[in-house]
């Protein structure tokens, strides 16, 4: 995982960590302000329905996902991506094998 201070990452000079139930997470890059991770799905893997006081996008670089926000539900493909709001309950499942890049605002203090 790359320090709070570091400009650049490197994808493949950062470690995958294994959530469970065919999930895993890397973080890219962060700040005080930001945060860059990447998300790796198995098909059928659920990312739980949660919320946090961060704002969250969400951007599909691959396979689809059932997602829904606040009771809402869309399917998402890849070029795909949603806006979270503070607070708001979300979550997926994936429905084809794929990545998420997620960004958050504050950075997500948890994930370090």
């Amino acid at each position: 995982m790359n320090k709070q201070d570091d400009i650049f990452f490197k994808d493949d000079s950062i470690a995958w960590q294994d959530l469970g139930k065919g999930v895993q997470r890397k973080v890219l890059g962060y700040t005080p302000e930001m945060m860059l991770v990447k998300v790796r799905f198995e098909t059928g893997a659920v990312g739980e329905l949660h919320h946090h006081p961060h704002v969250q996008t969400s951007y599909v670089s691959s396979g689809k996902f059932s997602y829904s926000i606040d009771g809402k539900d869309q399917i998402l493909s890849q070029g795909d991506g949603c806006v979270v709001p503070s607070n708001l309950v979300h979550g997926c499942v994936c429905l084809e094998a794929g990545e998420l890049i997620d960004t958050f605002t504050p950075f997500r203090a948890d994930f370090i």
